[in-house]
């Protein structure tokens, strides 16, 4: 990996973006794709939307969605601990214990999400797993007064951010899903840009993913295009405890995911497939029986219907604080969607 990119992929991860919030990411990613796109919007929702060779055909659009779990203040007691609502789909086991910050108008505030000590609960209550409603932030503040000097309620909170490395190419992160993903569709968007595309290319840094693909669905509206590739993560099944007969071998650092599934247009697929094969890209294949819980979904129904495709970034942890990816599997994804959007032309047709 290329140290510029590096440097944008340890940005992404440690920038705030819980659904809805997202400008602190976007604003690295305007900054990021400068050099390479020929016109860069960020839209009425936030989406950031990049294009290079305008004039060409047909229009193929990347998607990557930026946002990420989290919580909102929801109240600030007269003690000035902090309650909240979660923003996503949290497993609330993983909330217990985190170092938290509060992302205030003016300021960034250290904090704790806490619950009372094991040693003072009940038998029962140990039995249980403690609702986020019966958590709380503590900031250290004095009281109500002192938290709500700084504090509003609304301001998002992330658990702590930032990128570990571990052994063998291996690292973690809170927020891999989805800054992975926005890695890779702008990463290959540099890749492609200087390299006598056909196509129009249009690569989106998409928002509110988690609360229901809701920027996909506007981007794409926009854009209006006739092919479509999103990139999220999926799970890996090469940890315990995960059912291999029901999600496939999905190891990290054996490439990306490339989809199979209603959902999926065979064209888009067989052309990654094929591309992945003469490129010698590891890609991974898997099923995905039901319609796709991601922004592919909204991408192939958009208007009269845009042929999608979906790769995908093999993920332990999920939608927890240790998001746990390859970064090999990063850097051929962007390889892969990089030399689909190479060898598009306006002869190529999707019709199943």
């Amino acid at each position: 990996m290329e140290i510029s990119a590096r440097s944008f992929l340890e940005d992404l991860l440690s920038a705030p973006g819980v659904s809805g919030y997202e400008q602190a990411v976007q604003e690295i990613v305007r900054e990021y794709v400068k050099p390479f796109a020929e016109e860069i919007q960020t839209d009425l929702h936030g989406n950031v939307i990049a294009t290079t060779n305008a004039g060409g055909s047909p229009t193929l659009m990347f998607d990557g969605h930026c946002d990420q779990l989290g919580m909102v203040v929801s109240h600030i007691d007269e003690s000035g601990y902090l309650f909240f609502q979660t923003v996503g789909g949290w497993d609330p086991q993983q909330l217990v214990g985190q170092r938290v910050n509060v992302w205030a108008a003016n300021t960034t505030v250290a904090g704790v999400i806490s619950r009372k000590a094991i040693h003072l609960l009940t038998d029962d209550e140990k039995k249980k797993v403690v609702d986020p409603e019966k958590m709380w932030v503590d900031i250290g503040a004095k009281d109500r007064d002192d938290a709500t000097s700084v504090i509003s309620i609304g301001d998002p909170i992330t658990v702590q951010l930032g990128i570990q490395e571990m052994w063998n190419g291996i690292a973690n992160a809170p927020a891999m899903d989805n800054r992975s993903g926005v890695w890779v569709v702008f990463e290959a968007m540099r890749r492609a840009a200087d390299k006598g595309l056909s196509c129009k290319l249009v690569v989106a840094s998409t928002v509110q993913e988690e609360i229901g693909l809701r920027g996909a669905r506007t981007a794409a509206y926009s854009i209006d295009p006739q092919v479509a590739i999103a990139v999220d993560v999926t799970h890996a099944t090469d940890c315990p405890g995960v059912d291999k007969k029901q999600l496939g071998i999905i190891d990290l650092g054996s490439g990306p995911v490339v989809s199979r599934g209603p959902n999926i247009n065979p064209r888009v697929h067989q052309r990654l497939e094929s591309i992945a094969k003469t490129a010698e890209i590891p890609v991974q294949v898997a099923a995905l029986g039901r319609a796709a819980p991601n922004d592919s979904n909204a991408l192939q129904v958009t208007r009269a219907g845009v042929a999608t495709g979906l790769v995908q970034i093999p993920n332990r942890y999920m939608h927890s604080a240790v998001e746990t990816v390859a970064l090999s599997d990063l850097d051929a994804a962007a390889n892969l969607l990089a030399q689909f959007a190479c060898g598009l032309s306006p002869e190529d047709s999707f019709v199943p």
